[in-house]
């Protein structure tokens, strides 16, 4: 694909209204040095610098179509604390309108806490509640996504799973059956063993490690063989192709870029874009968000594939959970 063609799809994006449904969650990062062992156990010391708050999780692909120009309406939920309104402010700073979020008052909203010094991650602290939402916030999204759809008023809808309780079968199934008969683009970040196959999606976007999971299966460290002679990542997307019947199935392979998968054809391979790789965090958001964007404007799904590779590639340039911009997007092909 060559830069005109991109532009003309990156153009279109403002014109997508994807609804985005999952875990929310809020990334705070703690920037400092260490120079020193702990004298009370042999862990670094870390001098804090300064503090950070993004939006992770779901939230984080809401913001990644934002910033590439698309329309977003969130779905998630929150609890009635702090973390959860600062989720609330940093949506406002994306111009993402929060009046669809659902507050659950006795539920902790999700944090992942990161501790990051000299560009190195040393922790992670999460603070969270796993168990299922309220079955009458379930309700209550699954109710409005399906009216969004049909009045026309989306065209497309993203579940983004971390198991963290907001999404279930049910809720797929029958937004997917309306979003079917409506002709509207559905798509699945999957978390493995969280759900049940939910046939008839347009495209499920796991990455290697997770596909392997997600048909109980080991994804060996070395498994980094060319797709042409990887008949066992062949095998499991074929297994994964049978059981849950997408259209398509994009499987991330990390350095190795991507793979797109369609049944009865030839897998088609889109190497990495990366140029420096700092930090992995949330790339798979920025390529869910991107694919689907580009899918909903009329692009080809391998024009997607090598518009969602090019956007990841960006994004893992950057320290913490980062997005990526149209003007990028168009700027760095």
């Amino acid at each position: 694909m060559n830069a005109t063609r991109l532009e003309s799809i990156v153009a279109r994006f403002r014109e997508a209204r994807i609804a985005v449904i999952g875990d929310l969650m809020l990334d705070v990062y703690i920037w400092g040095k260490a120079e020193r062992i702990s004298p009370e156990a042999p862990v670094p010391v870390i001098q804090v610098k300064k503090k950070s708050c993004c939006l992770g999780g779901a939230a984080n692909v809401m913001r990644n179509v934002a910033t590439m120009g698309g329309r977003v309406t969130p779905f998630g939920v929150i609890g009635n604390d702090d973390d959860g309104r600062t989720v609330k402010t940093l949506f406002d700073d994306y111009a993402i309108a929060t009046d669809t979020l659902s507050v659950e008052p006795t539920r902790r909203t999700t944090k992942k806490q990161r501790v990051i010094a000299s560009s190195q991650q040393l922790l992670r602290v999460d603070f969270e509640d796993t168990t299922n939402v309220l079955d009458s916030i379930r309700q209550k999204i699954t109710d409005e996504v399906i009216d969004l759809i049909e009045h026309d008023m989306i065209d497309a809808v993203i579940f983004e799973d971390y198991g963290k309780g907001v999404l279930n079968e049910i809720m797929l199934e029958r937004i997917v059956a309306v979003a079917t008969r409506k002709q509207i683009i559905t798509a699945l970040d999957p978390k493995p063993g969280h759900l049940a196959p939910v046939k008839n999606l347009s495209v499920i976007k796991p990455n290697r490690v997770e596909a392997y999971a997600m048909v109980g299966a080991f994804c060996r460290a070395n498994d980094n063989l060319p797709i042409e002679q990887n008949y066992e990542l062949k095998a499991v997307a074929a297994k994964l192709l049978a059981e849950w019947a997408p259209q398509y199935l994009l499987i991330s392979l990390s350095g190795e870029g991507m793979a797109l998968f369609s049944k009865d054809t030839t897998p088609v391979v889109i190497p990495t874009r990366a140029r420096e790789v700092f930090d992995v965090s949330g790339a798979g958001d920025t390529v869910t968000a991107a694919f689907t964007l580009a899918l909903t404007v009329g692009a080809s799904p391998e024009a997607a594939a090598e518009i969602a590779n090019h956007a990841a590639g960006i994004v893992v340039g950057h320290v913490g959970t980062a997005t990526v911009s149209a003007e990028e997007l168009v700027k760095c092909f």
